[in-house]
């Protein structure tokens, strides 16, 4: 009986073939080196033609339309270069390695602008928020004891909790109203309705405030009102009222809080009204089949089908709240007892020059923010995992 033992195949064989597909392609270093250089000199240009851009705009001609366009192709050129060097860098890695690495690579960049422009400057903050006033000198604990120590900052915190209490509550209400109705109408009928609610979400929040201005608008009395509501007041025998200016029971805070409701409720319609769309139409018939009512049928099975989707809207908006600043800034700037935290942390930093109690502002504008972020992602999380 003759044995044969096996012969490595030459470079026409399979084995050796079968061998290469397993252990992948080799490392080229020629590749890593030149796709890390061209992703350090794209980094490089694009941040100073930036810098160009902003501080010798004499070079463009002074011409805003040509630095436009020019940050346009530097910008989505030079990002389109930058991962290409990227992609070519991780391809002279070998190819178990690659591939592991490549997904991480490409959010690196995006983790990386979002460290640059959300973490450091949160981390900055924070420590300065223990310095003095120009950020020179530690001070301990004293920028805290000074805000905490004054009835203004107190009062403010006040109000951002009846802004919160008050505003996505009744902006999640009256868009869920909205919602529910215009569902009743005719299709012409409901996206005219839908229409005219979501419009003042085009409008800015400054531009907002510009049009209330003419609602609350005051004039002395026997002048002619060119307010809306005093024109309504006088005509019905009242005295025309500075509503911006009447602090008792936060009247003119409440009279703030009903413009962002009038720009909030499209917002959260919008959102509301597609998730009642998503209600299977079956188990509708079905409430219906067993005589439910309209309203029984809205509460005990479309209600529970959209909470998640009301819980979200309200969380957003609620977070809005909490940094709201152009309504306040453009309408009262803080007077009358109608002052918020923001609008606060900018009087701080920018009139009174006093960075150190503004970053202690901010920083506990962030810690009320975080317990709202947390409950929101670990929502969203339990609702990923119930799906």
């Amino acid at each position: 009986m003759t044995t044969t033992t096996p012969t490595r195949q030459g470079s026409d064989g399979a084995a050796p073939l079968e061998l290469n597909k397993h252990k992948g392609s080799p490392a080229r270093p020629v590749r890593v080196i030149v796709g890390a250089v061209g992703m350090a000199v794209t980094a490089w240009f694009v941040c100073n033609a930036f810098l160009a851009f902003a501080y010798y705009p004499g070079m463009f001609a002074n011409s805003g339309i040509l630095i436009g366009i020019l940050g346009l192709v530097v910008g989505i050129g030079g990002s389109v270069l930058f991962f290409y060097f990227l992609n070519l860098c991780i391809e002279g890695f070998p190819t178990r390695f690659a591939e592991g690495l490549i997904p991480y690579a490409f959010l690196l960049p995006g983790f990386s602008l979002i460290a640059l422009f959300l973490l450091y400057p949160t981390v900055q903050t924070i420590v300065y928020s223990f310095a003095n006033d120009n950020s020179t000198a530690w001070v301990g604990l004293d920028n805290y004891t000074a805000i905490f120590s004054t009835g203004h900052f107190w009062s403010t915190l006040l109000n951002n909790l009846l802004w919160i209490l008050i505003v996505p509550v009744l902006s999640v209400a009256f868009g869920l109203a909205v919602a529910v109705l215009a569902d009743k109408l005719s299709p012409a009928g409901e996206n005219a309705a839908k229409s005219m609610i979501f419009l003042p979400m085009a409008i800015s929040f400054v531009g907002a405030a510009t049009i209330w201005g003419l609602v609350y608008a005051y004039n002395s009395p026997g002048e002619t009102q060119t307010g809306l509501l005093n024109a309504i007041v006088t005509t019905l025998g009242g005295d025309p009222q500075p509503w911006y200016q009447i602090d008792a029971a936060r009247l003119n805070s409440l009279a703030l809080m009903v413009i962002l409701i009038w720009l909030q409720t499209g917002f959260a319609m919008v959102l509301i009204s597609s998730a009642i769309k998503g209600v299977p139409e079956d188990t509708i018939e079905a409430g219906r089949m067993d005589g439910a009512t309209e309203v029984r049928i809205f509460w005990q099975i479309v209600f529970p089908q959209v909470r998640a989707t009301l819980l979200a809207v309200l969380i957003t908006v609620l977070i809005l709240v909490l940094k709201v600043f152009d309504l306040i800034y453009v309408t009262t700037n803080g007077l009358y007892n109608s002052d918020v935290i923001a609008n606060l942390f900018f009087r701080k930093l920018f009139t009174d020059q006093q960075a150190g109690q503004a970053s202690a502002i901010v920083v506990v504008l962030l810690i009320l923010v975080i317990p709202i972020l947390i409950y929101q992602v670990k929502s969203f999380r339990d609702q990923e995992a119930n799906r």
